[in-house]
Order: C-alpha cells, then sequence, then structure tokens
C-alpha cells in the first residue's frame, strides 16, 4: 500500500499504471495481480486502507476535551500530511472516477461516513458534556465536511493555499456561532 501511496502521489490517478507502482515495490507486476485482480481493485483497497490508516492516527489522539478533538479532527482532514498536495490531486482523480467506477464511489461513501460519524460523535459528546450548544450534529457534521471537500478542491485545482487556511477561519466563525454560542463565561 506504500508503494501504491508512493506512485500515486508521483502520477496522479488518471496516468497511474501497475508498473508505476510495482517500482515503486520493487516487485514484479504479477505480483500486483497474484494480490489484485486490477488496478482498480487495488485502489478500491487503497482507499479502505486510507481509513484504516486515518482511524489509527485519529485513535492515538486521545484528547479528552472535545474542542480540542475536534480541531485536531479539522485540522488533519484540511491541511493533511505534509505531502498532502500530491495527495490531494491524486485523491481528487481518484475522486473523479468514483461515478464511473462503482468500487471507488462505494469505498469514498465508507471513507465519507465514517469521518461525518466521527464528527457526529465528538460534537454529541461535546453537547453530552456542556462544552458545546444544542446543536444538530449530523448537520455540523456535514458542514464541515462540505467546507473541508470544497477548500481542498480549491487547494488542488486552483493551488490556491489560502483557500485552506480561509476555510479554517469561515469554520471557527461559524463554530462561534452554533456549537460555541452561549457556552463561554458570562
Amino acid at each position: 500500500m506504500e508503494a501504491t501511496y508512493r506512485a500515486l502521489c508521483a502520477h496522479g490517478a488518471v496516468d497511474l499504471t501497475t508498473r508505476a507502482i510495482a517500482d515503486e515495490f520493487d516487485k514484479s507486476r504479477s505480483l500486483i495481480f497474484y494480490h489484485y485482480d486490477s488496478k482498480e481493485d487495488l485502489l478500491a483497497s487503497f482507499l479502505a486502507y486510507l481509513l484504516e490508516r486515518f482511524e489509527e492516527r485519529m485513535g492515538t489522539t486521545c484528547m479528552e476535551d472535545p474542542t480540542e478533538q475536534l480541531d485536531a479532527l479539522i485540522d488533519a482532514l484540511l491541511f493533511g500530511p505534509a505531502d498532502h498536495e500530491d495527495f490531494q490531486t491524486a485523491m481528487l482523480g481518484l475522486r473523479s472516477q468514483a461515478p464511473y467506477n462503482g468500487a471507488y464511489r462505494e469505498q469514498f461513501r465508507i471513507n465519507g461516513e465514517y469521518v461525518h460519524g466521527l464528527f457526529r460523535g465528538v460534537i454529541e459528546r461535546g453537547v453530552e458534556r456542556g462544552a458545546f450548544a444544542e446543536v444538530d450534529p449530523s448537520r455540523i457534521a456535514t458542514m464541515l465536511l462540505i467546507t473541508i471537500d470544497g477548500a481542498r478542491m480549491r487547494f488542488v485545482t486552483l493551488g490556491d493555499d489560502e483557500s485552506l487556511h480561509t476555510a479554517r477561519k469561515v469554520i471557527d466563525d461559524q463554530l462561534d456561532r452554533t456549537l460555541f454560542a452561549g457556552t463561554g463565561p458570562e
């Protein structure tokens, strides 16, 4: 999977070949096809692998404070790893194929539901503990995902690095008006 990650970042989703993956893997293409029926099967498995890695990464952030949890989750999704530009570009390429590839679409749906559930769970815990105002956690989670997805798309398609920082400010402003409304000192 690491070889797939490197090849995807280097070549993008459209130009990615099993040969490029095998070159990153230092193994033969036949070994790849021994484990996967096709490049599409490998990439669908790669999307599942990304979710597992994200689950591990977010699971290691054992923060008790729901505000800290929410901030960490937003930043992880918005700014991503250090090589996030190449990776986000490759992921946009895969997303663009999802309407035509049922396996990609299904895995993106699963990944999206998982992340939505993370946001919803953090918000629910915050509401229960009185750290957040009474809100619809699902609605706030959806707003966060849509804002983050839009900012990442602008970042990738326009090279607009500022859109990520602007999105973070917009998210903070919106959360101040909804999630944190009436929860601070009076």
